[in-house]
């Protein structure tokens, strides 16, 4: 049973360990998940066995399935919890649409974008809204000055439309000219940042992880288990896919995030360990991130009840100070993917 913590040390919002990203749930064909996507009523039975392990932090976004996955998780959470029993999150700023304005974050967009979240998720607010990349760090869409987008976020707060704000993938000075230009203004902040964080993509522990932990915002990684390389799901290398995600249109992104010469060799490391431990590999990796203390709630994301369970069980794991070291020291620095373009 997971517990509840504190999403950092700037609110009082408290959510469970652990988040249930929700990509991988909408409408079969629709976006670029589409081929292995799994539908609303494929889905219940894991919304369901979530909250019964304690798990109560649900994450999707606008652009997952072109907007089928709010649709999904927005009417399951109806249907299965009253609204102040869980915490829910989407995120904005990704293309919607084929509109100049359907992207970014300018002031259109940011209040557009709240409002038809709101309607496809069937809810009156949201609790913790994330920005998917920085204002200039958006595909097809101009540099809106920061100046624009924090006051605008600030605005959908104040209008009781979205309680919290977090961050996601940027680069460190990004985000403090984005918190700094908050605070000189009086406008809300954002609590917690969503960042590219895992045994084989390390790279934010340069600036970003320990900004947020200096400044007490929470961290909570997507891709914990590296799109299922720490699981075991590739065996090796890309073209030994043994799960429908790994096998389908979805590999090429994981092909251009993970790039490093020493990736499969640590994922090896994973399976050592867990077979010391007696433990999945995926409880190893993800036990490894929740035992740093600046990791607040990874994003994992699942496709089947046991996976779900199987992480859960990551959050009781206790890794010892020499299996850390053993599973970190392959690590070697790899190109920053932000200054590529995007991560």
């Amino acid at each position: 049973m997971l517990k509840a913590i504190q999403l950092g040390k700037n609110s009082g919002l408290l959510v469970s360990r652990l988040c249930l990203g929700t990509m991988n749930f909408g409408k079969p064909g629709t976006g670029h998940q589409g081929d292995w996507t799994l539908t609303l009523d494929e889905a219940r039975p894991i919304f369901k066995a979530a909250i019964d392990q304690g798990l109560f932090y649900f994450d999707c976004a606008d652009t997952y399935g072109q907007g089928a996955c709010e649709e999904v998780v927005g009417a399951l959470l109806n249907e299965l919890l009253p609204r102040d029993e869980y915490v829910l999150a989407t995120k904005i700023s990704m293309p919607v649409g084929m509109g100049a304005n359907q992207r970014g974050l300018s002031r259109k967009h940011i209040m557009e974008g709240v409002d038809k979240c709101l309607t496809r998720l069937g809810h009156d607010y949201i609790d913790h809204l994330v920005i998917h990349r920085h204002p200039h760090g958006i595909p097809g869409h101009v540099d809106t000055p920061i100046e624009e987008s924090m006051e605008a976020l600030h605005e959908v707060v104040k209008a009781g439309k979205v309680l919290y704000l977090g961050g996601s993938s940027m680069f460190a000075w990004q985000f403090a000219e984005l918190q700094m230009t908050a605070k000189m203004n009086g406008w809300t902040p954002f609590i917690s940042m969503q960042n590219h964080y895992n045994l084989i993509y390390r790279e934010e522990e340069r600036e970003m992880n320990p900004y947020c932990q200096k400044t007490g915002v929470a961290l909570t990684p997507w891709s914990p288990l590296a799109r299922g390389i720490l699981t075991g799901a590739y065996k090796g290398s890309f073209d030994k896919g043994s799960t429908a995600r790994s096998k389908g249109q979805d590999r090429m992104r994981t092909e251009g995030l993970y790039r490093g010469a020493m990736d499969f060799k640590i994922a090896d490391r994973v399976v050592e360990v867990a077979e010391k431990y007696g433990n999945s590999p995926a409880q190893i990796a993800l036990a490894w991130m929740l035992n740093k203390p600046e990791i607040y709630s990874p994003v994992v994301g699942v496709s089947k009840i046991s996976q779900l369970e199987d992480l859960v069980g990551a959050a009781d794991i206790t890794l010892e100070a020499d299996d850390v070291v053993y599973l970190e020291e392959l690590y070697a620095p790899v190109q920053n993917l932000l200054s590529i373009g995007f991560s």
